[in-house]
């Protein structure tokens, strides 16, 4: 079985989604350590004017808020920043040839009000996967996993001992700092993911390949999930 451990974000981008599309199991890294200047509570869209980061507010303690688990994490409420939001995408996107298709869809994740960052990335998430044709990965939480133990990469193999993996995919960057040497020994393969996706259409040029899963939407409609197929 195929499984990917990653941390929830806030609309993440295209090879985020190619991540899900490879797992057979896509385990949202829930219960581990908030990094404040990740993309857990921001991303980017396209815009005439540039690059724009659209960032969930949260409750910032300091020092203290990096040592807070992703799912312990709460949203600020004393501004209305969801339908900030989705104004900002509504007016980079309303020309866009698929913005029918999905505005309704995307105006609807930004109607509630969960008091949980993790809640709401997660959620929408899925449902961001599942509209552009993810059907067969399954999604759970490491918090609901009992049993985990260790750190690095202890903690990830505990993960997938627990859930029954045989493959792991990882993004490139974490080779750094996996023990590959664990994978062999606990008999699971390890593969890398590459990222190297052909460019598509932008409503402002030049092609930025650094934004959310909207834009991919927004500009390819039911061809999105192609985009991140080599």
């Amino acid at each position: 079985m195929k499984v990917v451990i990653l941390q929830p974000s806030y609309i993440p981008w295209r090879g985020y989604f190619d991540q899900i599309f490879t797992a057979d199991l896509f385990v949202f890294y829930d219960d581990v350590q908030y990094d404040k200047r990740g993309w857990r509570n921001r991303n980017r869209i396209k815009t005439s004017a540039g690059p724009l980061w659209l960032t969930i507010p949260v409750f910032n303690r300091g020092a203290q808020t990096e040592h807070i688990p992703i799912n312990q994490i709460k949203i600020v409420w004393d501004r209305p920043w969801n339908q900030e939001h989705w104004n900002s995408i509504r007016m980079a996107y309303s020309k866009a040839p698929y913005y029918q298709k999905y505005a309704g869809l995307v105006e609807g994740m930004y109607s509630t009000k969960p008091e949980m960052l993790a809640d709401f990335t997660i959620e929408t998430t899925i449902l961001l996967a599942r509209t552009i044709g993810i059907d067969r990965t399954r999604f759970m939480r490491s918090s609901e996993i009992e049993g985990v133990e260790g750190i690095k990469t202890d903690r990830l193999l505990s993960i997938l001992a627990k859930v029954g993996a045989t493959e792991y995919y990882s993004g490139p960057s974490a080779s750094d700092y996996i023990e590959s040497e664990k994978f062999d020994n606990a008999g699971i393969k390890l593969h890398y993911m590459k990222y190297d996706y052909l460019e598509y259409p932008q409503l402002y040029p030049p092609f930025d390949p650094q934004v959310s899963i909207l834009d991919t939407m927004f500009m390819m409609g039911e061809e999105a999930l192609k985009t991140i197929r080599r």
